[in-house]
């Protein structure tokens, strides 16, 4: 571990080697005692793969991904209280989120999909305590959800 100071003597920075490996692979940004951000490169390719925001320096806050591990956040994930509350993921690399997450308590409540590319969910998958899941659609891409119309059934075989 390697600690680095500012000109008064308060610690600013941590370099950490997580895996023991003799690779520096964790910084943490602090502001004395307080953390304020900490850079994880998991896979040791010099490019940071997570991103952990604080917002007290004790409170998770916000987490950001490179699940395509370039250095560039495309997931970000929200939590309130220690708990993953949501998430918004761009799938496509355009820069804007296409998949949003929600969240109650430990299970994942919904995931709204952005299948037109206009910056808002269209498609949304409800999922109800016991795992059954139902599909809404917001075609005008104003907010409100509707269920699905069923499909018909397939014809009949003679």
């Amino acid at each position: 571990m390697t600690p680095i100071y500012d000109e008064k003597g308060k610690l600013t920075v941590v370099k950490y080697d997580s895996d023991g490996d003799g690779k520096i692979d964790t910084v943490s940004y602090m502001d004395g005692s307080r953390i304020i951000r900490i850079e994880h490169d998991g896979d040791e390719d010099g490019k940071i793969d997570r991103w952990e925001y604080f917002s007290d320096g004790h409170t998770l806050d916000k987490v950001a991904l490179s699940t395509h591990h370039d250095g560039k956040p495309n997931r970000v994930e929200f939590y309130e209280r220690g708990r993953l509350v949501r998430a918004e993921e761009d799938t496509d690399g355009d820069g804007r989120p296409d998949r949003w997450e929600t969240f109650e308590g430990a299970r994942l409540a919904s995931v709204a999909f952005d299948t037109t590319h206009r910056g808002k969910p269209d498609r949304r998958l409800v999922y109800g305590p016991g795992g059954a899941a139902r599909l809404e659609v917001d075609p005008t891409g104003t907010g409100t959800f509707t269920p699905a119309a069923a499909a018909p059934p397939p014809p009949a075989v003679r």
